[in-house]
């Protein structure tokens, strides 16, 4: 079950990044005689105005400190450092929780609706914010991602000594992951004996507009194991394991099986943005992960403490 997050539960008027942004500029100008030109071709729909007062109150300026005025020249492979600024951001109003913690990792239990990191409407109303405030790192960094409209575990590096061993587990698929989704069963699945099981191995593509995928003809990419493990009525419990890490692979997993999961925004149809509906969360959640520790030797295991809404009963 979601637990609320004790904060004002208002949009906040302006929300502006605690931390900087990055974006190296290309080797080539394009064009831009400027670093401000440059942002503002990249950057279109922020507008020129924006840009010149960010540049003017400060906001804008090289990797190692040094300001930005607005004529400041275009520097190739210079690292530019900005501060994202959004209006009215979203307040997610669930708390997220700190499962364990020691000198290498840290592993959070994320609640629904509230992203990992900075992105589109979401400045500060995200884990890796909240985090940060908790415990006071700085050096505090995601080893992977879960989707925002998706809940449960997510390991966070403390140690830059130690972080490219995480990395390791993800790339070389030496972490287990299991999730739980909730879907509406085909007729045939509501009488089929339990339990189902697919392994699902297709290709899956970035498809228009950018943010989501599709699956495609090709060579396959994406590589699933789900179950089908409980009933209610029209309603099933899947346990799913994805072996690769694809945008979205779950998600079109089980679109591919027929049984897209509940309360998707995205699959089988991209629907109208608009605020967050915190009753109807996406019925997935990113319940366990298991792997052998790079920096200690011990085997690890978590569980999420969130359970699906729609959970068959």
């Amino acid at each position: 079950m979601l637990s609320w997050y004790p904060s004002n539960l208002t949009e906040t008027a302006v929300s502006i990044a605690k931390t900087a942004s990055e974006i190296t500029l290309p080797p080539t100008s394009n064009g831009c005689s400027t670093v401000f030109e440059f942002l503002c071709q990249r950057f279109p729909n922020i507008g020129d105005a924006i840009w010149r007062e960010r540049i003017a109150a400060g906001k804008v300026h090289w990797h190692r400190g040094e300001l930005i005025s607005e004529q400041t020249p275009f520097l190739p492979s210079r690292r530019v450092c900005y501060y994202r600024e959004v209006t009215a951001e979203p307040v997610i109003p669930f708390a997220h929780h700190i499962l364990y913690q020691d000198d290498h990792i840290l592993i959070a239990d994320k609640p629904h609706f509230l992203p990992v990191t900075p992105g589109g409407d979401y400045v500060n109303a995200c884990l890796l914010a909240r985090l940060k405030q908790d415990t006071g790192l700085d050096d505090l960094v995601p080893v992977h991602r879960l989707d925002r409209d998706t809940a449960g575990l997510v390991l966070f590096s403390l140690n830059p000594k130690s972080r490219p061993g995480y990395y390791q587990l993800f790339v070389s698929g030496s972490i287990e992951k299991q999730y739980q989704a909730v879907a509406r069963l085909s007729p045939q699945l509501q009488i089929a004996a339990l339990p189902q099981r697919w392994q699902i191995e297709n290709r899956i593509e970035k498809a228009t507009p950018g943010f989501i995928n599709r699956i495609a003809e090709g060579e396959p990419n994406a590589r699933s194991s789900i179950e089908l493990t409980e009933r209610s009525g029209e309603l099933g419990l899947f346990q799913l394991q994805p072996h690769t890490g694809k945008t979205h692979q779950l998600r079109l997993h089980m679109l591919s099986l027929g049984v897209p999961i509940l309360s998707d925004r995205y699959y089988p149809e991209l629907l109208p943005k608009q605020a967050p509906n915190f009753s109807q969360p996406l019925q997935l959640l990113a319940k366990q992960l298991s792997f052998t520790d790079p920096a200690t030797g011990e085997a690890r295991h978590f569980e999420s403490g969130f359970e699906l809404q729609e959970r068959p009963v």
